[in-house]
């Protein structure tokens, strides 16, 4: 098959390449944006590492082609923070309330609770510990992130 040309925003930053049809938006990222904070663990979609907004939508990078992306928003862990390098108010609490542990599962995490919180800005814990259980971290017992969604939410509700 023929490469495909595409058309995308990553990070807000207009780019057009020219992919081949079966490279995932992973890989596309990774490997031709240089964004490595996708991270690839299962590449099943089990695991959320590499979680990134697509039209302000959670998705499994890995299990999306890059081809469509084309015409799509995307952003990326290293898009969440400001221009001038300040953290989200979901990396920050993060960060607060040890919401991590090695860090490789943190991106994906990081990301699909920026998309959770954008569509429920007040969850119970309940609701917390559903929305987390698409992301796996084998380093802890999720409560620091429990601890680091809370917080983001009530950071966020104060804003």
């Amino acid at each position: 098959m023929a490469d495909i040309d595409i058309r995308i925003r990553i990070n807000g930053v207009p780019r057009r390449d020219t992919v081949p049809p079966r490279l995932t938006l992973a890989d596309f990222l990774r490997v031709n944006c240089g964004l490595t904070g996708t991270h690839l663990g299962c590449e099943h979609g089990v695991c959320g590492a590499c979680t990134v907004l697509l039209d302000g939508e959670a998705v499994r990078a890995c299990l999306v082609f890059a081809v469509q992306a084309d015409g799509a928003e995307v952003t990326t862990v290293e898009g969440l923070a400001a221009p001038s390098g300040e953290l989200s108010f979901v990396q920050a609490a993060f960060r607060e309330h040890h919401g991590l542990q090695c860090g490789f599962c943190t991106p994906g995490f990081v990301v699909s609770v920026t998309a959770f919180l954008a569509e429920n800005p007040k969850p119970t814990d309940e609701e917390i510990r559903e929305a987390l259980s698409g992301n796996l971290c084998r380093c802890t017992g999720y409560q620091g992130i429990v601890n680091a969604v809370r917080a983001a939410a009530e950071t966020k509700d104060s804003a």
